[in-house]
Parts: C-alpha cells; sequence; structure tokens
C-alpha cells in the first residue's frame, strides 16, 4: 500500500504540555483513534469537548496517501521553470515548507527561508511546522495563489501525466489549495500543522 499521512493541525502549547514520553501516543490517538471513513474530505474535527486542541485535514481524492504529495512535487519541479519568478519563488518555499522538501532546485539559492529543526517530538513524523513558521508559509501561498493560473498551460505541456496521480492541472490546483486551507487555518488558531507518517 505504501505510506500514509495523516495531516493535523494542533495546538502546539497543548501537545508540549504533555510528558515528553506521552507526546506519541497523544498524536497518534488524533490520528488514527477514529478511523472515519476512507472516503470522508477536508476536516474532520474531534467529536469530544476534551479534545478541541486539534483538526485532522484529508485531501480530497487520495485515501491519506502520500503518493499525491510527491507527485505533487514532481509535477512543479516540471512546471516551475515556466512560472514568473515570483510564483516561481512562492511556491518553491510553500511546498518545500509542507511537503517536497531537499528538492535539486532548492539549492540554487532560492531556499525557503525557514530554519531547519529536529522533529519537536518523538513521533514518526513526515512534517511539522511550528505556529511560529505558519504565517511565513500562509504568506508564501498568498504571494503565489493569484498567479496560480497561470500554469495551466505550461502544466498541459510540460507536467500533464493523464490517469496518474496528480495528472492535471485541476487536480493539481486542487491540491495546493488544500494546504492553503490547512496553513489558513492553523494560522487563523495559533497553531502549528504535522504530517504523521501511516
Amino acid at each position: 500500500m505504501g505510506v500514509g499521512i495523516e495531516v493535523l493541525i494542533v495546538d502546539w502549547r497543548r501537545v508540549e504540555a504533555e510528558p515528553a514520553g506521552e507526546r506519541r501516543v497523544l498524536l497518534e490517538e488524533a490520528a488514527f483513534g477514529d478511523e472515519g471513513d476512507l472516503d470522508e474530505e477536508g476536516w474532520i474535527w474531534p467529536p469530544a469537548a476534551d479534545a478541541d486542541w486539534y483538526g485532522r485535514y484529508a485531501f480530497r481524492r487520495t485515501l491519506g496517501s502520500y503518493k499525491p504529495h510527491f507527485w505533487a512535487g514532481e509535477r512543479w519541479e516540471h512546471v516551475r521553470d515556466f512560472a514568473a519568478p515570483g510564483l516561481r519563488t512562492a511556491l518553491d518555499h510553500f511546498t518545500a515548507a509542507l511537503f517536497w522538501e531537499g528538492l535539486d532546485y532548492m539549492t540554487d539559492g532560492t531556499a525557503t527561508p525557514l530554519p531547519e529543526r529536529e522533529a519537536p517530538w518523538d513521533a514518526d513524523l513526515l512534517m511539522w511546522q511550528p505556529p511560529r513558521d505558519i504565517a511565513a508559509i500562509k504568506a508564501f501561498w498568498t504571494r503565489a495563489a493569484p498567479d496560480l493560473d497561470t500554469l495551466r498551460e505550461p502544466f498541459a505541456q510540460h507536467a500533464a501525466e493523464p490517469g496518474g496521480w496528480i495528472g492535471d492541472f485541476e487536480s493539481f490546483a486542487e491540491f495546493l489549495r488544500g494546504w492553503a486551507e490547512v496553513v489558513t487555518e492553523a494560522d487563523r488558531r495559533g497553531w502549528g500543522v504535522i504530517g504523521l507518517r501511516c
């Protein structure tokens, strides 16, 4: 089946208030405690009043797989040279911060201004961004969003893979907008974002 990812926005202070040895269990229960419906998409909020410290986001048409995250990065790599410089820089930073860190192009002087950090908790995290960095990530998206549609034609010519994950511009744009939803809600609440491996 491959690697899966569960994306959560979390109240960082609430997680760090737990003893260090109990944080992994806390996060895993938040991500996996309620299996839910595999077809569920968008926000999944915990029903319990004492669980108001997290929200889970299910990306549309991914079934929790990490493959769309990988393929969105691949498609971006094929189309980024055809993006206007401002859009390219904004999406480079946005994708690197959330799901596609370590691409070759990030060594050409466009490295994200966000500092590298060790994983904050002993949990199987694929990605993590603390609250202090979320506003910057949201700003990358705010700069990119108005010009995103200019990638439609270059995507069709250089990155489309009909039938594959993130195979057309619409699925690429929808995927990025899903991450934007995550970041916007985390920023609104002053929370961080994590992705747990599953």
